[in-house]
C-alpha cells in the first residue's frame, strides 16, 4: 500500500466523528472488529498514533485531528469529481446554484437573465438549502456555484462580493420594543431565534427557537410574538404584514451577498454566472 485508500479515509472518519467503534460499525455497515483492525492498520502505515482508546472513550490525538481535517477535504473532492463527471456527461448539463430562499437581495432574476445571454450559458438548476448549507454543496460537488450571506467558511473557495445592505430585526407589532426609539443588540439577550438564522455579534446571544421553519412559519410566529429575525432589507420589502414592524438595530452588522464557486473551478459557465452576477450588481 503506497497511498492511503478512500475506503480507509471513510473508516477513519467515522471513527473520529463518532469517537466510539461500536456507532462507527453500525454508520458504515460493518461489524466492529474489522474496523478496529482497519483503523491499526492506517496508524501503522502512517507511523503514529491516531486515536487514544481507553476502556470508556476514544479520543483524537494531534495526528488523528490533522487526518481527520484533511480526510474530509480529500472524501468531499472524491465525492465532488463523481458529481461533476455525471452532470458534465448528461444530455443537457445544467449549472447547479446553491442559494438560501429569499436571500439574494432580490438580484436572481436579473442574474439569469444577464447570464442566459452570456455565451455557452447553461439551464440554471436552483439548489435551495438552509443557510450553511450552501458551502459544503460546493465543497462535495453538489453545486457549481453559489448566491449566498456572508460572511461564510471560504476555505478552498474563490468569490467576488455583490452588494451589503441594513440588517432590520422583525418584531410584532405589539412587541415592547417595537415602540422604543432605538434598539441596540443588548435588548434582544434571552429572545429566540428561529434556528439556523444568524446570530447577531455580542456578548448575548438570542437563544435558538423551532428548526427547520420556511419563511412562512417564521413570520407566523413573529406575529405572534414567540420569535424575533434579523433580516436583510431585501428581505423585509418581500414580507410586510400588518402586524410586524421593522427596526433598526444600532449595533447590527449589515448583511452581505457574495457570488462563490469552488478555487479548482475551471468551468467556463461558472466564469460566465459570475461576470453576470458582478455585472447586475453594479448596475
Amino acid at each position: 500500500m503506497n497511498d492511503l485508500e478512500v475506503r480507509q479515509l471513510r473508516y477513519f472518519v467515522a471513527v473520529a466523528e463518532e469517537l466510539h467503534f461500536g456507532r462507527a460499525a453500525t454508520r458504515l455497515g460493518m461489524a466492529q472488529p474489522p474496523l478496529s483492525r482497519a483503523i491499526r492498520e492506517i496508524e501503522r502505515f502512517l507511523g503514529v498514533r491516531l486515536l487514544e482508546r481507553t476502556t470508556r472513550n476514544v479520543a483524537l490525538t494531534p495526528a488523528g485531528e490533522t487526518l481527520l481535517r484533511d480526510a474530509r477535504h480529500a472524501l468531499d473532492a472524491v465525492s465532488a469529481a463523481g458529481r461533476r463527471a455525471r452532470n458534465a456527461g448528461l444530455p443537457a448539463p445544467a449549472l447547479r446554484l446553491a442559494l438560501k430562499a429569499d436571500f439574494d437581495a432580490g438580484l436572481l432574476p436579473q442574474i439569469v437573465a444577464a447570464y442566459r445571454q452570456e455565451e455557452g450559458a447553461l439551464a440554471v438548476e436552483p439548489l435551495l438549502g438552509g443557510r450553511g448549507e450552501q458551502v459544503p454543496a460546493l465543497h462535495d460537488g453538489r453545486a457549481d456555484v453559489a448566491l449566498l450571506p456572508t460572511p461564510f467558511d471560504e476555505r478552498g473557495l474563490d468569490h467576488e462580493p455583490l452588494l451589503t445592505e441594513p440588517n432590520l430585526v422583525a418584531l410584532a407589532a405589539t412587541d415592547p420594543l417595537a415602540g422604543l426609539p432605538s434598539l441596540s443588540l443588548a435588548d434582544f439577550a434571552g429572545r429566540r431565534l428561529p434556528d439556523g438564522a444568524e446570530a447577531p455579534l455580542g456578548p448575548q446571544r438570542p437563544h435558538r427557537g423551532p428548526s427547520r421553519l420556511d419563511m412562512t412559519q417564521i413570520f407566523n410566529l413573529i406575529e405572534l410574538g414567540t420569535l424575533v429575525f434579523f433580516v436583510p432589507t431585501s428581505v423585509a420589502r418581500r414580507y410586510t404584514r400588518p402586524d410586524i414592524v421593522y427596526r433598526e438595530v444600532t449595533d447590527l452588522p449589515p448583511a452581505g451577498l457574495a457570488v462563490a464557486w469552488p478555487q479548482d473551478s475551471r468551468s467556463p459557465a461558472v466564469a460566465a454566472f459570475v461576470r453576470a452576477a458582478l455585472a447586475v450588481a453594479a448596475a
